[in-house]
């Protein structure tokens, strides 16, 4: 690959990074918020467990003293990139990677699995069938 295909390829991971980082997001407050507003979304099992899925690879990669292998992939394909990021990689990037130490984070997603796993029992899922209107 050629470093412009890499910094492509950089931008392009860190925006799949970006859409998992608002679907975990977003699951944490729309499933207590849905569950309390009857929004039928939040009880599919399927949503509910990729939701569960994804927070657990999260959880259990910081407590492995892991980064992200998102994160990994986008330092890989950036680092061999030319020159200098654009703005809106250098300021997302700011939003995204904070600087503190891992077991911080360990901590933090190791909490947050706890409550999505709490979430099953405050917020049942339902069957397929009755999720459907």
């Amino acid at each position: 690959m050629t470093a412009n295909q890499n910094l492509l390829a950089a931008n392009a991971v860190l925006a799949a990074h970006l859409v998992v980082i608002n679907f975990n997001l977003f699951g944490l407050f729309a499933v207590p918020l849905g569950g309390w507003l009857g929004w039928r979304f939040v009880r599919v099992a399927w949503w509910r467990w990729l939701h569960l899925a994804s927070m657990a690879v999260v959880a259990v990669q910081a407590v492995a003293g892991r980064a992200c292998f998102l994160t990994i992939l986008q330092d890989d394909l950036a680092g061999a990139g030319p020159g200098r990021p654009p703005l809106i990689v250098r300021v997302v990037n700011r939003l995204v990677y904070w600087p503190v130490p891992l077991w911080v984070f360990a901590i933090i997603y190791v909490a947050l699995l706890a409550y999505v796993v709490a979430l099953f029992w405050l917020v049942p899922v339902t069957s397929g069938k009755a999720a459907r209107p």
